[in-house]
């Protein structure tokens, strides 16, 4: 990275030190698969530049993302519940097929996700598969690192107009963002946050 000011030297060359030159997990991938009969519909939020073909997960000779000591990865995906119209879905039904939803037995877990990677010295990866069961929690007791990532996807998708953006504002983005700010990281978010509100503001008392 670009050293400019102390606390960028002291991101990079102390915080971040650890997970730039030590990598625990290389290659890693993950695929999610949605219960089609507790979700109508999913999407998820960024990562289009990586997405991978669904045969290339289990292809060890693609490369994919190397994880650093301390780091974490963070998926997030808007889930559409059974009764709810899929926004832009304007695929007719099949034909010759029955619903999957139909033709599996019942299950109470919303989704199942699967892990792929190896070992910094490996060559062949290992697998972990994880099921999940929706608790009904609400975002209110999510955890701060959770609201954060939630956070700074609002934004983005606020910043690029998104039709995908749905009821997020600025005041909920600053909302999820505060909560367990005790780095000077969410901080500078938290003042680009502000600096973009003042932008906007600027601009519609131009026009």
């Amino acid at each position: 990275g670009y050293i400019d000011t102390f606390a960028e030297a002291r991101k990079l060359l102390v915080e971040e030190l650890n997970g730039t030159l030590v990598t625990v997990a290389k290659d890693v991938k993950i695929q999610v698969e949605f219960n089609p009969a507790l979700v109508a519909g999913y999407r998820l939020i960024g990562y289009e530049n990586r997405l991978l073909a669904k045969e290339e997960f289990n292809d060890d000779a693609r490369d994919a993302g190397d994880i650093g000591a301390g780091h974490t990865v963070t998926a997030l995906y808007e889930v559409v519940p059974p009764g709810r119209s899929v926004p832009a879905s304007n695929v007719d039904s099949l034909k010759y097929q029955t619903a999957t939803a139909e033709t599996r037995p019942p299950s109470s877990e919303l989704f199942t996700i699967k892990l792929r990677y190896k070992t910094p010295d490996g060559t062949n990866s290992q697998l972990m598969t994880i099921p999940y069961t929706d608790t009904g929690a609400g975002i209110e007791v999510a955890s701060a690192d959770f609201k954060f990532a939630a956070a700074v996807a609002a934004f983005g998708m606020i910043l690029r107009g998104s039709e995908h953006r749905a009821g997020a504002t600025m005041t909920m983005v600053r909302d999820l963002a505060s909560p367990g700010n005790t780095s000077p990281y969410r901080a500078e978010f938290l003042d680009l946050v502000e600096s973009a509100v003042g932008l906007a503001a600027q601009s519609a008392s131009v026009r």
